[in-house]
Protein backbone atom coordinates (compact mmCIF):
# COMPACT_ATOMS: atom_id res chain seq x y z
CA UNK A 1 0.00 0.00 0.00
CA UNK A 2 1.21 3.53 -0.45
CA UNK A 3 0.64 7.10 0.63
CA UNK A 4 0.10 10.30 -1.08
CA UNK A 5 -0.49 13.64 0.06
CA UNK A 6 -3.28 14.73 -2.32
CA UNK A 7 -3.97 18.38 -1.10
CA UNK A 8 -2.82 20.87 1.11
CA UNK A 9 -4.13 23.50 3.19
CA UNK A 10 -2.92 26.36 5.31
CA UNK A 11 -4.13 29.77 7.40
CA UNK A 12 -2.64 32.55 8.82
CA UNK A 13 -4.73 34.71 10.54
CA UNK A 14 -5.25 38.52 9.66
CA UNK A 15 -3.21 40.72 7.99
CA UNK A 16 0.73 40.12 8.50
CA UNK A 17 2.40 42.01 11.67
CA UNK A 18 5.43 43.56 10.85
CA UNK A 19 8.31 43.70 13.23
CA UNK A 20 7.52 47.47 14.78
CA UNK A 21 3.48 46.32 15.48
CA UNK A 22 4.33 43.59 17.79
CA UNK A 23 3.55 45.18 21.02
CA UNK A 24 0.69 46.14 19.44
CA UNK A 25 -1.04 42.76 19.57
CA UNK A 26 0.87 41.35 22.30
CA UNK A 27 1.34 44.61 24.59
CA UNK A 28 4.69 45.68 26.18
CA UNK A 29 7.02 44.04 29.03
CA UNK A 30 8.98 46.32 31.19
CA UNK A 31 12.73 46.28 30.37
CA UNK A 32 12.22 43.98 26.88
CA UNK A 33 12.88 47.31 24.16
CA UNK A 34 16.69 45.34 23.86
CA UNK A 35 15.75 41.70 23.98
CA UNK A 36 13.30 42.25 20.60
CA UNK A 37 15.55 44.60 18.93
CA UNK A 38 18.27 41.30 19.79
CA UNK A 39 16.03 38.71 18.61
CA UNK A 40 14.61 40.29 16.01
CA UNK A 41 17.77 41.21 14.09
CA UNK A 42 18.95 37.37 14.77
CA UNK A 43 15.93 35.49 13.65
CA UNK A 44 15.24 37.21 10.42
CA UNK A 45 11.36 37.00 10.85
CA UNK A 46 10.26 40.12 9.05
CA UNK A 47 6.35 39.41 9.67
CA UNK A 48 3.94 37.11 11.29
CA UNK A 49 0.44 36.50 11.85
CA UNK A 50 -1.28 36.75 15.06
CA UNK A 51 -5.00 35.71 16.19
CA UNK A 52 -5.30 38.09 18.67
CA UNK A 53 -6.71 41.90 17.84
CA UNK A 54 -4.96 45.43 19.66
CA UNK A 55 -6.35 45.01 22.93
CA UNK A 56 -4.88 41.37 23.41
CA UNK A 57 -8.14 39.74 22.70
CA UNK A 58 -7.96 36.56 20.50
CA UNK A 59 -9.73 36.54 17.61
CA UNK A 60 -9.53 32.95 16.95
CA UNK A 61 -8.50 30.05 19.46
CA UNK A 62 -6.29 26.95 18.57
CA UNK A 63 -9.40 24.92 17.27
CA UNK A 64 -10.97 27.49 14.98
CA UNK A 65 -7.18 27.62 13.26
CA UNK A 66 -6.93 24.32 12.45
CA UNK A 67 -10.34 24.05 11.18
CA UNK A 68 -10.00 26.84 9.12
CA UNK A 69 -6.95 25.19 7.85
CA UNK A 70 -8.67 21.73 7.19
CA UNK A 71 -11.30 24.00 5.21
CA UNK A 72 -8.60 24.96 3.21
CA UNK A 73 -7.28 21.98 2.68
CA UNK A 74 -10.54 19.81 1.75
CA UNK A 75 -12.04 23.16 -0.48
CA UNK A 76 -9.19 22.96 -2.69
CA UNK A 77 -9.53 19.34 -3.06
CA UNK A 78 -12.89 18.71 -3.86
CA UNK A 79 -14.70 15.46 -3.84
CA UNK A 80 -12.69 12.45 -2.12
CA UNK A 81 -13.42 8.86 -3.34
CA UNK A 82 -12.89 7.39 0.20
CA UNK A 83 -14.60 9.78 2.92
CA UNK A 84 -11.87 10.52 5.35
CA UNK A 85 -11.64 8.18 8.40
CA UNK A 86 -8.42 9.50 10.54
CA UNK A 87 -7.95 12.52 12.15
CA UNK A 88 -4.90 13.20 13.61
CA UNK A 89 -3.68 16.82 14.96
CA UNK A 90 -0.88 18.18 16.99
CA UNK A 91 0.11 21.40 18.91
CA UNK A 92 2.00 22.55 21.35
CA UNK A 93 -0.74 24.17 23.66
CA UNK A 94 -4.57 23.70 23.43
CA UNK A 95 -6.79 25.32 25.87
CA UNK A 96 -8.09 22.06 27.17
CA UNK A 97 -5.81 19.34 28.32
CA UNK A 98 -8.74 16.97 27.96
CA UNK A 99 -10.31 15.93 25.59
CA UNK A 100 -7.65 15.86 22.93
CA UNK A 101 -7.43 18.29 19.82
CA UNK A 102 -8.26 16.17 17.67
CA UNK A 103 -12.15 15.26 19.77
CA UNK A 104 -12.89 18.99 20.09
CA UNK A 105 -11.67 19.64 16.15
CA UNK A 106 -13.73 17.06 15.22
CA UNK A 107 -16.89 18.42 16.66
CA UNK A 108 -16.06 21.78 15.19
CA UNK A 109 -15.74 20.01 11.51
CA UNK A 110 -19.13 18.74 11.61
CA UNK A 111 -20.87 22.10 12.41
CA UNK A 112 -19.16 23.05 9.75
CA UNK A 113 -20.15 20.37 7.33
CA UNK A 114 -16.28 18.99 6.75
CA UNK A 115 -16.30 16.34 8.79
CA UNK A 116 -19.90 14.59 9.45
CA UNK A 117 -18.91 11.02 10.17
CA UNK A 118 -17.42 8.96 12.84
CA UNK A 119 -13.37 8.85 12.76
CA UNK A 120 -10.61 7.32 14.52
CA UNK A 121 -8.68 10.82 16.42
CA UNK A 122 -5.20 11.14 17.29
CA UNK A 123 -3.72 13.91 19.37
CA UNK A 124 -0.49 14.74 19.78
CA UNK A 125 1.03 16.60 21.97
CA UNK A 126 4.73 18.48 22.43
CA UNK A 127 6.24 21.14 20.85
CA UNK A 128 7.62 21.32 17.10
CA UNK A 129 7.18 17.83 16.26
CA UNK A 130 3.88 17.31 18.04
CA UNK A 131 1.63 17.68 14.34
CA UNK A 132 4.38 15.65 12.33
CA UNK A 133 4.17 13.47 14.66
CA UNK A 134 0.43 13.07 14.09
CA UNK A 135 1.25 12.98 10.35
CA UNK A 136 3.40 10.06 10.76
CA UNK A 137 0.79 8.42 12.34
CA UNK A 138 -1.32 9.19 9.48
CA UNK A 139 0.93 8.06 6.78
CA UNK A 140 1.07 4.64 8.74
CA UNK A 141 -2.56 4.04 8.77
CA UNK A 142 -3.21 5.11 5.60
CA UNK A 143 0.37 2.68 3.89
CA UNK A 144 -0.81 -0.01 5.99
CA UNK A 145 -4.32 0.15 4.56
CA UNK A 146 -6.28 0.43 7.76
CA UNK A 147 -7.37 3.96 6.39
CA UNK A 148 -8.31 4.73 3.05
CA UNK A 149 -7.86 8.86 3.66
CA UNK A 150 -7.15 10.82 6.45
CA UNK A 151 -6.71 14.67 7.82
CA UNK A 152 -3.53 15.53 9.01
CA UNK A 153 -3.15 19.27 11.21
CA UNK A 154 -1.14 21.88 12.74
CA UNK A 155 -1.98 24.51 14.66
CA UNK A 156 -0.29 26.86 16.93
CA UNK A 157 -1.62 29.94 19.41
CA UNK A 158 1.11 31.02 21.20
CA UNK A 159 0.23 34.32 21.45
CA UNK A 160 -2.17 33.38 23.67
CA UNK A 161 0.53 32.45 26.76
CA UNK A 162 2.86 35.17 25.05
CA UNK A 163 0.98 38.53 25.22
CA UNK A 164 1.85 40.87 27.82
CA UNK A 165 -1.31 40.26 30.05
CA UNK A 166 -1.03 36.25 30.54
CA UNK A 167 2.75 35.59 30.57
CA UNK A 168 3.82 36.67 33.73
CA UNK A 169 7.95 35.36 33.58
CA UNK A 170 9.58 35.12 36.25
CA UNK A 171 11.81 38.04 37.39
CA UNK A 172 15.21 36.88 38.35
CA UNK A 173 16.90 39.57 36.31
CA UNK A 174 18.92 40.56 39.07
CA UNK A 175 19.87 37.02 39.95
CA UNK A 176 22.09 36.67 36.72
CA UNK A 177 25.40 39.02 35.03
CA UNK A 178 24.22 37.52 31.89
CA UNK A 179 20.63 38.12 30.90
CA UNK A 180 20.34 35.65 28.49
CA UNK A 181 21.09 33.32 31.54
CA UNK A 182 18.18 34.12 33.34
CA UNK A 183 14.17 32.37 33.59
CA UNK A 184 12.66 36.42 32.66
CA UNK A 185 14.80 35.76 29.39
CA UNK A 186 14.07 32.11 28.46
CA UNK A 187 10.47 33.49 28.63
CA UNK A 188 10.35 36.70 26.95
CA UNK A 189 12.47 36.21 24.42
CA UNK A 190 9.64 33.51 22.51
CA UNK A 191 7.69 36.64 22.35
CA UNK A 192 9.62 38.01 19.32
CA UNK A 193 9.87 34.46 18.12
CA UNK A 194 6.99 32.78 17.80
CA UNK A 195 3.59 33.36 16.19
CA UNK A 196 -0.10 31.83 14.85
CA UNK A 197 -0.99 29.52 12.24
CA UNK A 198 -2.79 26.21 10.96
CA UNK A 199 -1.80 23.88 8.24
CA UNK A 200 -3.67 20.67 6.97
CA UNK A 201 -2.60 18.05 4.78
CA UNK A 202 -4.87 15.47 3.37
CA UNK A 203 -3.37 11.81 2.90
CA UNK A 204 -4.83 9.05 0.45
CA UNK A 205 -4.05 5.83 -0.61
CA UNK A 206 -4.24 6.91 -4.36
CA UNK A 207 -3.05 9.99 -5.99
CA UNK A 208 -5.51 13.22 -7.05
CA UNK A 209 -6.74 11.93 -9.80
CA UNK A 210 -7.28 15.04 -11.19
CA UNK A 211 -5.82 16.51 -14.13
CA UNK A 212 -2.96 18.95 -13.38
CA UNK A 213 -3.98 17.76 -9.95
CA UNK A 214 -0.31 17.71 -7.69
CA UNK A 215 0.16 14.74 -5.62
CA UNK A 216 3.44 13.25 -3.36
CA UNK A 217 4.03 9.90 -2.80
CA UNK A 218 5.09 9.40 0.50
CA UNK A 219 8.85 7.33 0.35
CA UNK A 220 9.39 7.29 3.56
CA UNK A 221 9.50 8.56 7.19
CA UNK A 222 12.04 8.80 10.12
CA UNK A 223 11.57 9.85 13.74
CA UNK A 224 14.36 9.52 16.32
CA UNK A 225 13.91 11.33 19.97
CA UNK A 226 18.13 11.67 21.69
CA UNK A 227 15.86 12.78 25.23
CA UNK A 228 17.30 10.04 26.70
CA UNK A 229 21.18 11.41 26.35
CA UNK A 230 19.91 15.07 26.24
CA UNK A 231 18.57 17.62 28.91
CA UNK A 232 15.29 19.70 28.84
CA UNK A 233 15.36 22.55 26.77
CA UNK A 234 11.92 23.86 26.14
CA UNK A 235 9.07 23.49 28.25
CA UNK A 236 5.57 24.49 28.64
CA UNK A 237 4.71 24.40 32.42
CA UNK A 238 1.19 23.79 32.71
CA UNK A 239 0.64 25.64 35.85
CA UNK A 240 1.00 28.97 35.10
CA UNK A 241 0.77 28.34 31.06
CA UNK A 242 4.77 29.42 31.07
CA UNK A 243 6.57 28.70 27.95
CA UNK A 244 10.31 28.74 27.85
CA UNK A 245 13.86 27.74 26.42
CA UNK A 246 17.20 27.79 27.52
CA UNK A 247 19.81 28.59 24.04
CA UNK A 248 22.59 27.76 26.13
CA UNK A 249 21.23 24.22 25.87
CA UNK A 250 19.63 24.98 22.61
CA UNK A 251 23.03 25.75 21.01
CA UNK A 252 24.94 22.95 22.33
CA UNK A 253 22.98 20.19 21.66
CA UNK A 254 20.58 21.04 18.25
CA UNK A 255 23.11 20.61 15.41
CA UNK A 256 25.00 17.71 16.98
CA UNK A 257 21.73 15.55 17.60
CA UNK A 258 20.59 17.30 13.83
CA UNK A 259 23.71 15.12 12.08
CA UNK A 260 22.98 12.03 14.36
CA UNK A 261 19.95 11.97 13.24
CA UNK A 262 20.12 12.88 9.53
CA UNK A 263 23.06 10.71 9.40
CA UNK A 264 20.68 7.56 10.64
CA UNK A 265 18.11 8.36 8.26
CA UNK A 266 20.29 8.36 4.59
CA UNK A 267 21.87 5.29 5.87
CA UNK A 268 18.76 3.38 6.63
CA UNK A 269 17.06 4.60 3.27
CA UNK A 270 20.33 4.39 1.40
CA UNK A 271 19.52 8.52 0.48
CA UNK A 272 21.41 11.31 -1.22
CA UNK A 273 20.71 14.83 -0.58
CA UNK A 274 21.46 15.26 -4.49
CA UNK A 275 18.95 13.27 -5.61
CA UNK A 276 16.11 15.91 -3.70
CA UNK A 277 15.30 19.28 -6.15
CA UNK A 278 14.41 21.05 -1.97
CA UNK A 279 14.92 20.29 0.92
CA UNK A 280 11.92 21.94 3.60
CA UNK A 281 13.84 22.31 6.78
CA UNK A 282 11.68 24.06 9.97
CA UNK A 283 13.91 26.78 10.72
CA UNK A 284 13.26 28.49 13.70
CA UNK A 285 15.08 31.49 13.44
CA UNK A 286 17.95 32.20 10.30
CA UNK A 287 20.59 32.56 12.87
CA UNK A 288 20.58 28.42 12.75
CA UNK A 289 20.54 29.08 8.54
CA UNK A 290 24.69 28.32 8.35
CA UNK A 291 24.58 25.48 10.58
CA UNK A 292 21.70 24.05 8.96
CA UNK A 293 23.62 24.55 5.39
CA UNK A 294 27.19 23.07 6.78
CA UNK A 295 24.66 19.58 8.20
CA UNK A 296 22.97 19.30 5.25
CA UNK A 297 26.50 19.74 2.96
CA UNK A 298 27.64 16.60 4.18
CA UNK A 299 25.39 14.07 3.51
CA UNK A 300 25.26 14.79 -0.37
CA UNK A 301 27.75 13.41 -2.42
CA UNK A 302 27.89 17.12 -4.43
CA UNK A 303 30.08 20.12 -3.73
CA UNK A 304 26.97 22.39 -4.66
CA UNK A 305 24.95 23.44 -2.25
CA UNK A 306 21.79 21.62 -0.98
CA UNK A 307 19.06 23.56 -2.14
CA UNK A 308 16.42 24.40 0.26
CA UNK A 309 13.18 26.70 1.04
CA UNK A 310 11.80 28.20 3.58
CA UNK A 311 8.85 30.97 4.74
CA UNK A 312 10.04 31.82 7.79
CA UNK A 313 10.76 35.55 7.12
CA UNK A 314 7.30 36.23 5.85
CA UNK A 315 5.18 33.41 7.77
CA UNK A 316 7.02 33.72 11.16
CA UNK A 317 7.60 30.89 13.41
CA UNK A 318 4.38 28.85 13.44
CA UNK A 319 5.83 25.60 15.87
CA UNK A 320 4.30 22.44 15.18
CA UNK A 321 2.16 24.31 12.01
CA UNK A 322 5.44 25.22 10.10
CA UNK A 323 6.06 22.48 8.29
CA UNK A 324 2.61 22.19 7.00
CA UNK A 325 2.11 25.69 6.23
CA UNK A 326 5.51 26.08 4.47
CA UNK A 327 4.80 22.79 2.11
CA UNK A 328 1.34 24.87 1.46
CA UNK A 329 3.09 27.93 0.32
CA UNK A 330 6.21 26.28 -1.44
CA UNK A 331 3.62 24.75 -3.86
CA UNK A 332 2.13 28.18 -4.51
CA UNK A 333 4.75 29.84 -5.44
CA UNK A 334 7.05 27.28 -6.98
CA UNK A 335 6.85 24.82 -10.06
CA UNK A 336 6.06 21.25 -9.14
CA UNK A 337 7.18 18.30 -11.40
CA UNK A 338 6.50 14.90 -12.13
CA UNK A 339 9.45 13.08 -10.24
CA UNK A 340 10.52 16.09 -7.95
CA UNK A 341 12.34 14.65 -4.59
CA UNK A 342 11.06 16.82 -1.77
CA UNK A 343 12.67 16.30 1.98
CA UNK A 344 10.30 17.47 4.98
CA UNK A 345 12.80 18.19 7.97
CA UNK A 346 11.33 18.79 11.19
CA UNK A 347 13.74 19.59 14.63
CA UNK A 348 12.32 19.84 17.83
CA UNK A 349 14.63 21.49 20.75
CA UNK A 350 11.93 20.09 23.58
CA UNK A 351 14.29 17.36 24.47
CA UNK A 352 15.27 17.28 20.58
CA UNK A 353 13.06 15.27 18.73
CA UNK A 354 13.46 14.94 14.83
CA UNK A 355 11.18 13.70 12.48
CA UNK A 356 12.27 13.41 8.70
CA UNK A 357 9.48 12.38 5.88
CA UNK A 358 10.45 12.04 1.87
CA UNK A 359 8.06 12.44 -0.83
CA UNK A 360 8.00 12.07 -4.38
CA UNK A 361 5.67 14.51 -6.51
CA UNK A 362 3.05 12.93 -8.89
CA UNK A 363 1.60 15.16 -11.57
CA UNK A 364 -1.64 13.74 -13.16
Amino acid sequence: MNCFITQTGSFLPGSPVANDDINLHLGTLEGEAEVKKTVLRMNGITSRHYAQDIHQQPTYDVYQLACHAIQDCLTKRGDIANPVSLLAAGTTYAPLGGPGLASILHAQLQEHQLLRQPVESLSHAGICTSAAAAMVSGIRSVASGEHESAICVGAEHPSSALKASAINPVDDRDQHAELRKSQWFMSVFLRFMLSDGAGAFLLESQPNPNLGGISFKVNWTHSRSFAHETPLCMKLENQGVRLSQDISILSKYLMPTARKFTAEAMQRHGEDLIDYRMILPHLSSFFFRKKTERVMQEFTSSPDPVPYWTNLATAGNTGSASIFIMLDHYIRENEINDGDKLMLFIPESGRFNYVMISLTAVVT
